[in-house]
């Protein structure tokens, strides 16, 4: 692993900063250059075990399964932009056919965009639409994109929403973070506050109900730090959603595609949403932003919504490809996620009772946080050691992405090998133990 950084690699980081705009960036200079199934390679060929999947992009292998690449070059050699949204193409309408088989029956309508914020400000936009009501409700800790509709659902970090707003007609609620509860109540004898809130505060005082149009809620948080709800939580929000005649929106961009161990990962809470998004994952590598909607929502009037890029004809060759090996190899993902999940937790499990700076361990299949504090007993956020042990594993060949404030994500690919589990969980203990000492 690269003790110190080349010449090559310095010279793109100073040229990076030189011309490119300000954005998120890991706190370790990882320059990427190729990928193949568990692992990651810099531009120096430094060898890097990823669990990033490249913010959950990459779900069946870094660089993506051989079938996908291939149906992307060759649809690359016929044509790739269509302009589908103006005039019309096959592959498109197949790959929505296809890709409503993985839905409920009471699903039937889809849009293409390029990524998860359009996928959301689609759903915004169509919720509005179809129940003639302006408001909408978020989640605290909740991130839907950056665009200026979707950014008003996010509610992540405060530096996402300074200088942009206001944002005046979306109302946030706390999420179910348990670790963390905002009531100073523990799961499950809570009786499940958060939800009740919702009731007797945003639905009674801030905002009529009859005003609502959807709630849109991530069935595990990404970006606000890996947060697993429980299942009645989840549940608790369709009902009132239902009792309302309020539509429910589920982020499934991070979290879906076998993600959390299943395609939807509302399918864990055993409910239905009426609107689904998607991105990352469906496309294979290539942009692809996905909005379903239940067919008895009926359709848009022609014009109000449209782009130009989606349902691009090689990132729908991608997704199509993507969606062949899903279906596939469904059983052996569904059975590898559930073992990987179940070993990666147990690992983490004995860490969390070694360590004291590693707070809290959770997650849906191989959708997996953990939360780094100063101390058990005051919880207080370890931000400043979390990098810590984001660098030291970069430096020992492991590549691990930041959430919330303090928290690790462990994504690998669904279709990473043991042992390559097994050592990218021990370079993490390695870097877990090391400043769990310097913390004391």
């Amino acid at each position: 692993m690269p003790s110190r950084l080349s010449k090559k690699a310095r010279s793109i980081l100073k040229r990076d900063r030189k011309v490119l705009l300000t954005t998120t960036r890991v706190p370790y200079p990882f320059i990427a250059s190729r990928g193949e199934g568990d692992f990651a390679y810099d531009i120096d060929g430094n060898k890097f075990i990823d669990f990033t999947s490249f913010i959950a992009v990459y779900n069946f292998g870094i660089g993506s399964p051989a079938s996908v690449r291939s149906a992307i070059s060759k649809q690359a050699g016929k044509l790739m932009h269509s302009a589908f949204y103006d005039f019309n193409a096959q592959e498109p309408v197949e790959y929505a056919e296809k890709l409503l088989t993985m839905f409920p029956k009471s699903f039937g309508r889809m849009f293409f965009s390029n990524s998860g914020t359009e996928a959301n400000e689609a759903a915004l936009k169509f919720s509005r639409l179809f129940t003639k009501r302006q408001y909408t409700l978020a989640f605290y800790g909740a991130f839907h994109g950056r665009t200026l509709g979707s950014l008003g659902l996010t509610a992540s970090r405060v530096v996402q929403h300074e200088r942009f707003g206001p944002f005046n007609s979306v109302i946030h609620v706390p999420y179910a973070y348990c670790y963390r509860c905002p009531f100073g109540k523990e799961y499950p004898s809570c009786g499940i506050a958060c939800a009740d809130y919702i009731k007797k505060n945003a639905l009674s005082k801030d905002v009529s109900p009859r005003e609502v149009s959807a709630i849109f809620i991530e069935p595990m948080q990404g970006e606000g730090g890996y947060i697993a709800p429980p299942k009645e939580f989840v549940k608790e929000i369709r009902k009132i959603a239902t009792e309302n005649g309020i539509l429910l929106v589920s982020d499934e961009v991070q979290a879906g595609y076998m993600r959390t161990g299943k395609f939807l990962a509302m399918d864990n809470f055993g409910v239905e949403a009426d609107i689904y998004t998607m991105a990352k994952a469906s496309g294979g590598g290539l942009p692809l932003g996905i909005t379903v909607t239940r067919s008895s929502l009926g359709d848009i009037p022609e014009g109000a919504h449209s782009n130009t890029f989606g349902g691009n004809l090689a990132s729908i060759a991608g997704a199509s490809a993507v969606l062949d090996y899903v279906k596939k190899n469904m059983s052996m993902l569904t059975k590898a996620s559930d073992e990987k999940s179940r070993f990666i937790m147990k690992r983490l499990d004995e860490m969390k009772e070694r360590y004291e700076i590693l707070g809290d361990v959770r997650g849906l299949g191989m959708m997996i946080g953990i939360e780094l504090v100063t101390d058990k007993e005051s919880k207080t956020p370890a931000a400043t050691q979390r990098d810590e042990v984001l660098k030291h594993c970069y430096s020992k060949g492991l590549l691990l992405l930041p959430a919330g404030v303090s928290s690790i994500r462990i994504i690998p690919p669904l279709t990473v090998s043991r042992p390559s589990l097994e050592k990218g969980l021990d370079i993490l203990e390695e870097a877990i133990k090391a400043t769990n000492a310097r913390t004391k």
